[in-house]
This record gives structure tokens, C-alpha cells and sequence, in this order.
């Protein structure tokens, strides 16, 4: 892989572990569902205007932004809310590798490898040990809903897997058209219409450029260059850099929120981190996750 494309990749990375703390910035500022909603209206619009439609079945291109869009967001971002570190949150939701396996193995037939086993006990080892760390309070709650957030990003790769051979970009950027609609409909049942004509009347430049970080670059730039790296080298040169995720995640909550995680907590990471080397150095076939795609 020449430089210049791991520069790519690492970036990429970057990206996506900032992406966490933004959130969290995103739901301290705004009410967290609306926020979702807001970011999946940016990122489908302009660009839908610009990127042809997917050569895909209807329904899979809904499902996958219902399931990436709106549920797995909802989900995160209620999560962030109520208390989840951000970076701790970019850990655990590697999680959707090993949902993603089983799921594929159920609807798809697609059978794991003795390391994809080995790797998800033992990531799911460690998610036991940063679960026992959170037993109090709304820990374990904002937990579970980061696990169901993991569900749904596995749920949206085994329909992008359906799919098939498609323009990543543009299975992104029409399946986020799913997502808006219903995210407003969970805002306005679980926050209340004064909630947001408040939010949206205090709307700010700083509130913008949030849900524009969101938007862009999380979503459509780090897709498209994660994509066109994926076309030109094979899935298991560039699928390991998403390891480095949580730890730029982790970074990034650290140095710009302030966060801090406990031994325990670091423990079970080390063991989430562990399962994922283990399943990337399995030769079983998989499914490739959205983020790798």
C-alpha cells in the first residue's frame, strides 16, 4: 500500500474517532434524536441532487437507512445523552463486527471461522468486564443502548452485503432519504414538540457546524475514501486500520471533552481490541462492514 493511501486511511480513521466526541457535542447542544435527524438531512441533501440513485432493490436500500440511519443514531445518540463517554462508546461499538458475523451466518448462511468464535468470546469478554464497571446508575442502561446501536450497524451490513456489488457512496447517501422521517416522528413522540421549536429557534453557527462535521465528513468523505481505498487494495490490508478507531476515539475524548476511563474499563477494552486482531487474523470469509466499505 503506498504512503499516500495509508495517509488516506489514517485520516479516515481520525475522522471517525472524532466523529464521537462531535456527537456528544451535538447532543449537549441540541436534543439528541433531533440531532441525529438533522444529520442525516444534511447528508442527504444536496448530495442526492449530485449522485445517482443505487442499482440496488428498493427495499434494501430503505432497510439499510433505517437500520444504519435511524436506529443505530437514535440509539448512539440517546446513549451519549444519558451519559456514555464518548470514547468508551467508539470501543464498544466495534462490537457490530461480531452482531454483523452472526447475523450474516443466520440470514445469509454464511458460516464463521473458528477465530471469528474465538474473537467475538472474547471481545464480548471484555464488554462483560467494562459492563461490571458500570453497574451503577445509568452505566449499564447507556450501555445496553450502545450494544443495540452495534445491533442495528450489523443489521445495516449484512443488507448492504444483500446489496451486493454497489456504489457505496450512493447506497449512503439514498439510504440516509430513510432516516430523516422517522427521526423526527421518535423526536417529536420522545421530546416534544417545545423541545424542538426551541432547539430549532436557537439554532447556531457553532450547532451547524456540528451537524455539518457529522454530515461531510463523518459520513460522506470518510464512505467515499474508505470505499475507493477498499477498490484498490484488498478488504484485509485496509479492514485493519479500523482497529485504530477506538483509540483515536479515545484520544479525542480525552484531550477535547476531558474524559477518562478507569483500569477496569481499559482492561476490557484491551480485551474488545483482542477479539477484533483475533477475528481480522482468521482466514473465515465475512462480512465487510459498512465502515469498510
Amino acid at each position: 500500500m503506498p504512503i499516500r493511501h495509508v495517509l488516506l486511511a489514517l485520516l479516515v480513521v481520525a475522522i471517525w474517532g472524532f466523529n464521537f466526541v462531535v456527537i456528544k457535542l451535538s447532543v449537549e447542544a441540541l436534543p439528541p434524536v433531533l440531532a441525529a435527524a438533522l444529520r442525516f438531512v444534511a447528508a442527504a441533501f444536496p448530495a442526492i441532487l449530485f449522485v445517482r440513485p443505487p442499482k440496488a432493490p428498493f427495499w434494501l436500500v430503505v432497510g439499510f437507512g433505517l437500520s444504519f440511519g435511524f436506529a443505530l443514531y437514535a440509539l448512539l445518540n440517546l446513549a451519549l445523552a444519558s451519559g456514555m463517554p464518548a470514547g468508551l462508546s467508539s470501543l464498544v461499538l466495534q462490537t457490530q463486527a461480531f452482531f454483523t458475523m452472526a447475523m450474516a451466518f443466520v440470514f445469509l448462511g454464511e458460516r464463521p471461522s473458528r477465530f471469528q468464535i474465538g474473537g467475538a468470546a472474547i471481545a464480548f469478554a471484555g464488554i462483560g468486564v467494562i459492563a461490571f464497571e458500570r453497574l451503577e446508575g445509568a452505566g449499564v442502561f447507556s450501555l445496553v443502548l450502545v450494544l443495540l446501536a452495534a445491533v442495528s450497524w450489523g443489521l445495516a451490513n449484512v443488507l448492504t452485503k444483500k446489496a451486493g456489488k454497489v456504489d457505496a457512496l450512493a447506497f449512503t447517501v439514498w439510504g440516509a432519504l430513510a432516516a430523516p422521517l422517522p427521526l423526527f416522528a421518535l423526536s417529536w413522540v420522545s421530546e416534544g414538540w417545545p423541545v424542538i421549536a426551541s432547539a430549532l429557534a436557537g439554532f447556531s453557527w457553532s450547532d451547524l457546524a456540528l451537524i455539518a462535521f457529522l454530515a461531510y465528513p463523518a459520513t460522506l468523505l470518510g464512505g467515499a475514501i474508505w470505499s475507493w481505498l477498499l477498490g484498490r487494495h484488498p478488504a484485509s490490508v485496509v479492514a485493519p486500520f479500523t482497529l485504530l478507531v477506538p483509540i483515536t476515539g479515545l484520544i479525542s475524548g480525552y484531550l477535547v471533552l476531558g474524559e477518562t476511563i478507569s483500569p477496569i474499563e481499559i482492561a476490557g477494552g484491551v480485551l474488545v481490541i483482542a477479539g477484533l486482531v483475533v477475528t481480522l487474523g482468521g482466514k473465515g470469509r465475512g462480512v465487510t462492514p459498512v465502515s469498510e466499505r
